[in-house]
C-alpha cells in the first residue's frame, strides 16, 4: 500500500481549520479543486471516507485519527527547527491538552507557566470531566491528557500525578436550612447541588453510595466552571464537592464548612503522554509531574504498554 503524503493530511486539517474548501485552498494558497483531489487520494488510501460533508465539515472517526498523526507531526517538526536552523531559534511548540476543569483551576497553570513565560510553549486546553479527557488523546485532539484512568493507550505512558481530595462543603447559613440535622436522604433530597454537566456521575456516586438516592432524587444545578462551583457555594445557593486545593482559605475561616468530615471523595489523576516525546513537549511533562507530585504529596507511580 502506498504511504502517507502528508500534503494530503495537510489538506484535511486544513478543511477542518478553516471551515471548508474555499477557505482551506486560500490557507494552502492552492486551489479548491486542489484541496478536494488531496482528500480524494486520502479518502482512496484508507477506503473510508474521512471527512462528513456538512457544514462546517466535520472529520470522522478515522479523520480524527489522521489529524491526530499530523498534529504530532507538526509538534515534532517544530521541536527539531532548533538543531536544523542555522541560528537555533524557532517559535514557541503549540500543545493541545485535555484537562479537567479542577486540575485547570488549581494545579496546571501555575505547572505551566515557567514555559510559557520562556515563550517556548502556548497552550490549548480542552476541558472536560477526567473520564472523558482520554478520549481527546485517543481522536488526535490532544497529545496530552490528565485523566482518572490509570491504563495508557498503545505508545503511551501513564503517569500518577496524585490524589486530587473533594470535600462536600456549603456555607453555615445553607446548613442551618437545608442540613440542620445533619446529611441525611430526606434533607439531601431537597437541597440544591451542583454538577458540572450531564455526564458528571461524582456527586451521583456520592449520593447513592450514602443515602441510595437515585439521580432523579436531589435537585441540581448543571455549572460547567470549577470557579463557578465554589461562587456558589459561597453565595448560599448550592451546597457541591470541590477539591480542598481550591478552598482552603474558606476552609480556614469559616466561610464554607465540611458537610461530611473524613467522609468526601478521593480520585486518582494521571498524566497520559506519548512515549516518545522529546524538548519541550518532554520538558513540560517533567514540570507539570514534578508540580503536582509537589502539590498532592504522592509518590511517583507509571504504567505503560
Amino acid at each position: 500500500m502506498k504511504g502517507l503524503d502528508y500534503r494530503w493530511l495537510e489538506a484535511l486539517d486544513a478543511v477542518i481549520a478553516n471551515g471548508g474548501f474555499d477557505k482551506a485552498a486560500e490557507a494552502l494558497f492552492i486551489t479548491q479543486s486542489a484541496v478536494s483531489q488531496r482528500i480524494k487520494q486520502l479518502e482512496t488510501l484508507v477506503a473510508q471516507p474521512i471527512l462528513i460533508r456538512e457544514t462546517p465539515p466535520q472529520p470522522t472517526a478515522i479523520g480524527k485519527k489522521l489529524l491526530g498523526l499530523h498534529r504530532r507531526v507538526q509538534l515534532l517538526e517544530k521541536e527539531m527547527l532548533p538543531e536544523l536552523t542555522p541560528d537555533g531559534l524557532a517559535g514557541p511548540v503549540t500543545v493541545p491538552i485535555a484537562t479537567n476543569a479542577d486540575s485547570l483551576a488549581t494545579w496546571l497553570l501555575p505547572a505551566l507557566s515557567p514555559l510559557m513565560k520562556a515563550q517556548t510553549l502556548e497552550i490549548n486546553l480542552i476541558v472536560d470531566d477526567e473520564s472523558r479527557t482520554l478520549n481527546r488523546l485517543r481522536s488526535g485532539e490532544a497529545v496530552v491528557a490528565i485523566s482518572n484512568e490509570a491504563t495508557p493507550l498503545k505508545g503511551c505512558v501513564a503517569e500518577s500525578l496524585g490524589v486530587m481530595e473533594y470535600l462536600c462543603v456549603c456555607t453555615p447559613a445553607f446548613k442551618a436550612t437545608y442540613f440542620p440535622d445533619g446529611l441525611n436522604a430526606e434533607a439531601v433530597s431537597r437541597a440544591p447541588a451542583v454538577v458540572f454537566d450531564r455526564f458528571d456521575d461524582m456527586h451521583t456516586l456520592f449520593v447513592s453510595e450514602r443515602f441510595q438516592l437515585p439521580t432523579p432524587g436531589w435537585r441540581s444545578h448543571m455549572v460547567r466552571s470549577s470557579e463557578a462551583f465554589v461562587k456558589m457555594a459561597k453565595l448560599g445557593v448550592a451546597y457541591c464537592l470541590i477539591p480542598r486545593l481550591q478552598i482552603e482559605p474558606e476552609l480556614a475561616s469559616g466561610e464554607l464548612i465540611d458537610l461530611c468530615p473524613g467522609d468526601g471523595v478521593i480520585r486518582h489523576l494521571y498524566w497520559h503522554h506519548f512515549a516518545t516525546e522529546s524538548g519541550v513537549l518532554a520538558e513540560m511533562s517533567s514540570a507539570c509531574l514534578n508540580y503536582a507530585r509537589k502539590t498532592f504529596g504522592e509518590g511517583k507511580i507509571s504504567r505503560t504498554v
